[in-house]
């Protein structure tokens, strides 16, 4: 339904009547003596990517036609206003429908169709010349939607959010230039693009880095709708192969590659990819060697800012990651996670080789170098390769002397921080590993794993010259000095050598007179544990040795090992110089004095010496008046025992000593020795 509105308009000649038909309402034109005010506004949008819209307002300023009516239909060639491509500039009708009086010039603008009425009244008023002011206006609005045209091409989104952030503008404010008006939807648009680029950064960017992020601003409210998700921790979009959710779209699509495996971004310098970019730009300072974040208290330098992050929290001391099972607080999220598989007893990372397990890749990747051989460690002062680095670094502390591990009870230093902790436990006298077939307990589990093969009876080392083998690696060691005859350990006070650093630990409490381990039960004192608690079986009865060919027990394995022979007949240990031999090797060093006349065990009370330790002792009861042997028949005291042995005879009536001349015996080998010289002559 058209309707007609009748615009009246005024010359200095005549007046007539013009009827223009405009849809919806009508609008009265009239020319007498009055002002003219002709609203002009046109909202251009330029939409090259669809539905963009851009309002541009015309205001025409006021027009006095002091002329004969003449037709007021603005009508301009097509090629003027030619819209290169369909849809590229939309009008918008909203605008049109509230002014009514604008719909021609709307219509020439977007090049809308015309009703039959509209363009009989334009040719009317296209009878007559145009006014010079509404012709000037019109060809200024020409070259601003030109200029239009000509501007670069701007993204959908950009546009959207533009008119989202400028919102409503004041439709009658009269005295706004148009030029100026243009001019502030460019600095828009431009100022519209930095924002959609901010937000594909804002994207690319991880979420480690947005908590970093403190009062900020934005410059649309889509950054700062994304931006709060880091507060509100809200993580609305969810991976459809995983359950983890982000907070950013762009995120989630990084995220969705390690599914996919795809890793668009690849190194320029190197074959490797990466699933994001900002990966791959951390990669890059590996070739660069850029360390462009700097430690503000120490000269460290980090490639990364995570890395920087984590690496202050060693001068703050703060430790954010609390494991929810015990006490402990960890630095870095990682250390967590890896702690917590001690909690789980979780180990992912399995050997290919052995199919043993681990709780973390890099004690995988140690652990293959058993299988591979590989010592990628090298000590720079000596030959010694190592499979780990804390291997190595211990070793180079042999070379330097460095002991940085310092006891707070004894002020011993040592050159690891294990070997401390062990040390410690002498102190707190804690034995933390207890054996589970028994009740010993041990400091060291290295000790309880040794223990736990007496028990199991496994002896994994064995010497490859006479196939003894070993329960300890080190007894193997000091073992296979006896095929080789080397003596390492050295005395600083005499000539002697040895091959156990534990025997010269012993000798050298000959030299220093020490006796550091006493008898609770006694007044005596030994130089080596050993020897005490040999000693303190005395005391309590026990004969731990059994021989197995007759029931005879000992307390020592040495003197069962001695004992043995009498049944063996072996006597391994021969003199060079009479070919006799003997049962134990200590029996032939103390036979050995006879031939060099060595008498090494001297009294302190008078000039005698003795071949024999016992002899000296013996001797000593002699100055002392000690009688420590007593007959239990007649209570007769002796000085040694061989003397109470020989009395003992005179109760028993024992004659062991028998003459190979005649039928006689006697109690003493004196006196066998006195009849023999009967036979023999000698005097």
């Amino acid at each position: 339904m058209m309707h007609h509105s009748q615009v009246k308009m005024t010359s200095p000649d005549s007046a007539r009547d013009v009827s223009i038909q405009q849809e919806p309402e009508d609008v009265s034109i009239q020319q007498e003596a009055e002002d003219v005010s002709i609203k002009q506004e046109a909202e251009v949008v330029s939409i090259k990517q669809e539905a963009e819209d851009v309002s541009i307002k015309q205001e025409a300023e006021d027009v006095f036609i002091k002329q004969e009516p003449e037709d007021v239909s603005i009508k301009q060639e097509p090629e003027d206003v030619s819209i290169k491509k369909e849809a590229e500039y939309v009008s918008i009708k909203q605008d049109a429908e509230d002014q009514p009086h604008l719909n021609i010039l709307h219509m020439v603008v977007c090049k809308e169709e015309v009703s039959p009425e509209e363009e009989s009244c334009s040719g009317l008023l296209q009878e007559e010349p145009e006014p010079p002011q509404i012709k000037e206006k019109q060809e200024e609005l020409k070259e601003e939607q030109e200029e239009l045209l000509q501007r670069p091409e701007e993204p959908a989104g950009s546009m959207l959010t533009m008119l989202e952030v400028k919102g409503e503008e004041e439709e009658d404010d009269d005295d706004e230039d148009i030029s100026s008006h243009c001019s502030e939807i460019e600095v828009e648009l431009e100022s519209d693009t930095e924002v959609t680029e901010d937000s594909e950064d804002w994207e690319e960017t991880s979420e480690d880095d947005d908590d970093e992020r403190r009062d900020k601003s934005f410059s649309d409210s889509g950054s700062l709708k994304k931006h709060q998700c880091v507060h509100t921790r809200e993580k609305p979009f969810q991976c459809k192969h995983c359950d983890k959710t982000f907070s950013l779209s762009g995120n989630l699509k990084i995220h969705q590659r390690v599914h996919t495996g795809e890793k668009p971004f690849q190194c320029k310098h190197c074959v490797k990819s990466f699933t994001a970019s900002s990966s791959l730009k951390t990669h890059q300072s590996v070739h660069t060697g850029e360390k462009r974040y700097q430690c503000k208290h120490c000269d460290k330098s980090f490639s990364v800012l995570s890395n920087l992050k984590t690496h202050l929290r060693v001068h703050t001391g703060e430790k954010p990651f609390q494991c929810k099972h015990c006490d402990k607080s960890f630095t870095k999220s990682s250390s967590l996670k890896t702690h917590l598989r001690v909690h789980t007893g979780e180990k992912p990372f399995q050997c290919k080789h052995c199919n043993k397990s681990f709780t973390t890749s890099s004690y995988l990747k140690t652990h293959l170098r058993v299988h591979t051989g590989e010592k990628p460690y090298q000590c720079k002062h000596c030959d010694k390769s190592f499979s780990q680095t804390g291997d190595l670094k211990k070793h180079q502390r042999i070379h330097t002397g460095e002991k940085p591990f310092q006891c707070k009870h004894c002020n011993k230093s040592f050159t690891t921080s294990s070997y401390l902790k062990k040390h410690q436990r002498i102190h707190t006298g804690e034995k933390p590993f207890q054996c589970k077939h028994c009740d010993k307990s041990f400091r060291d589990v290295s000790k309880l794993k040794i223990h736990l093969r007496v028990h199991t009876g496994e002896k994994p080392f064995q010497c490859k010259h006479c196939n003894k083998s070993f329960t300890t690696s080190s007894s193997l060691k000091r073992h296979q000095r006896v095929h080789t005859g080397e003596k390492p350990f050295q005395c600083k006070h005499c000539d002697k050598s040895f091959r156990d650093v534990s025997n010269l630990k012993t000798h050298l409490c000959v030299h220093t007179g020490e006796k550091p381990f006493q008898c609770k039960h006694c007044s005596k004192s030994f130089r080596h544990s050993g020897e005490l608690k040999t000693h303190l079986r005395v005391h309590t009865g026990e004969k731990p040795f059994q021989c197995k060919h007759c029931n005879k027990s000992f307390t020592t394995s040495s003197s069962l090992k001695t004992h043995q022979s009498v049944h063996t007949g072996e006597k391994p240990f021969q003199c060079k110089h009479c070919n006799k031999s003997f049962t134990t090797s200590s029996s032939l060093k103390t036979h050995q004095r006879v031939h060099t006349g060595e008498k090494p065990f001297q009294c302190k009370h008078c000039d005698k010496s003795f071949s024999y330790l016992n002899i000296l002792k013996a001797h000593l009861r002699v100055h002392t008046g000690e009688k420590p042997f007593q007959c239990k028949h007649c209570n007769k005291d002796f000085t040694a025992s061989s003397s109470l042995k020989a009395h003992q005879r005179v109760h028993t009536g024992e004659k062991p000593f028998q003459c190979i001349h005649c039928d006689k015996s006697f109690s003493y080998s004196g006196d066998l020795k006195k009849h023999q010289r009967i036979h023999t002559g000698e005097k």
